[in-house]
């Protein structure tokens, strides 16, 4: 909300013809302090102000709204207009006068285009002043219009530019969409095509389960990489990732599932794992499995053959912890700060897709409330997941 008064403020600030206006205001009223102010139900906060006669009050400054005439005029956008306060019949007793010392008051609504209340001009003076009369209340009128024209014009303005970045992304998007048809469909498919085309020719033979295997990998492969582009534009157009808890799994399922699955395609490779479970925390099996498979996939594609694969799993009442470690070359520190950006990878030339994974990985990581970080040395290369625990009293493994 404060964020909003500050935007409110700044958009007066850049009328330039406010400041005339009030200087307007005070030389031919012979008022002694004028104010664009911006008014709601619990604030009154001065945008910008003239001050001739110390009133103390400066821009971004507050008066406590209940105190206010402009509270009265929020409530029935009709103008107040005083020129002897001890002589008017309705605010010779008011509060207003009697706190700050008025003698004569001015102040008009200024109306959005689309009838939203922002605020009001207004003018004050120690002073008798005649301003209850057809020509100045017309004048503030005419200056309170210009104000509320600038203020539609610069909300146009705001909506414009948020359209424009909107339409930006979803142009980003579709150029991604179509960037992930192009290239990495392009392999699964032909070897979907490739298959078929030898079943075609060649009838049922021995070799024929091998080919429906392959094209099943392919399938599923293709599926995956549909799943993260829709992942991707969830992420990107502000719906993020969606979360289904389910608790008839444990993460000890979740975790040597994924794990026998890379032990079963890399049987050449050491994945050292290490559970420590006091606490089962409430999270998305589907989605803990796409994170863990993606950063497993990448220690085995990019670390070192040489040494096993580090996977590091604890969870108490505080907080759940998976980490992945790998030994071999450090990631280089100009990757590592565009490491969870979509379309970014550790070079050009490593393994396959065009790096959605870990951007997937860490929208995953913070729709459970939770980071996802790296960190990599000339020792080893290790991500880490943390996130807190919501315990839900079930046994663990």
């Amino acid at each position: 909300m404060e964020d909003k008064f500050q935007n409110d403020i700044q958009a007066v600030l850049k009328i330039p013809a406010v400041p005339s206006i009030l200087d307007v205001i005070c030389r031919t009223t012979g008022m002694g302090f004028a104010a664009v102010a911006r008014v709601t139900e619990d604030r009154w906060i001065a945008c910008q102000v003239l001050d001739n006669v110390d009133f103390g009050l400066p821009a971004g400054g507050e008066l406590e709204v209940e105190t206010t005439l402009c509270h009265e005029i929020r409530q029935h956008h009709s103008v107040i207009a005083i020129d002897n306060v001890a002589e008017d019949p309705v605010y010779s007793n008011h509060h207003t006068p009697r706190i700050y010392g008025l003698q004569s008051y001015i102040s008009v609504p200024i109306i959005m285009q689309d009838g939203r209340f922002f605020g009001t001009l207004c003018a004050i003076h120690t002073q008798v002043a005649r301003v209850n009369n057809p020509e100045t209340i017309a004048t503030f009128k005419l200056f309170a219009e210009l104000i509320a024209y600038h203020l539609d014009a610069n909300d146009k303005v705001q909506e414009a530019r948020t359209e424009l970045v909107s339409e930006q992304a979803n142009s980003e998007l579709r150029e991604q969409f179509i960037a992930v048809l192009g290239h990495d469909l392009r392999n699964p498919l032909a070897g979907v095509d490739a298959g078929i085309n030898k079943l075609l020719r060649d009838g049922w033979t021995e070799r024929s389960p091998q080919l429906l295997r392959m094209m099943k990998a392919s399938i599923v492969r293709m599926a995956g990489l549909v799943d993260n582009v829709m992942d991707l534009a969830r992420a990107r157009l502000g719906s993020g990732i969606d979360l289904r808890f389910d608790d008839r799994r444990t993460v000890a399922e979740t975790i040597d599932q994924v794990v026998e699955e890379f032990r079963t395609a890399h049987p050449d490779r050491d994945i050292d794992v290490s559970l420590d479970i006091q606490e089962h925390p409430r999270i998305d099996h589907a989605r803990l499995g796409q994170m863990f498979s993606n950063l497993l996939g990448n220690a085995l594609t990019h670390g070192s053959v040489e040494h096993p694969v580090q996977v590091r799993v604890t969870s108490d009442d505080q907080a759940f912890k998976l980490s992945v470690e790998n030994k071999g070359n450090p990631i280089p520190q100009t990757d590592m700060q565009r490491l969870f950006k979509p379309y970014e990878r550790a070079g050009a030339s490593q393994g396959e897709g065009l790096g959605l994974g870990l951007y997937i990985s860490s929208e995953i990581a913070r729709s459970h409330r939770g980071t996802l970080n790296v960190t990599s040395d000339s020792n080893a290369t290790c991500f880490t997941f943390v996130m807190p625990v919501e315990t839900e009293g079930r046994p663990t493994r």
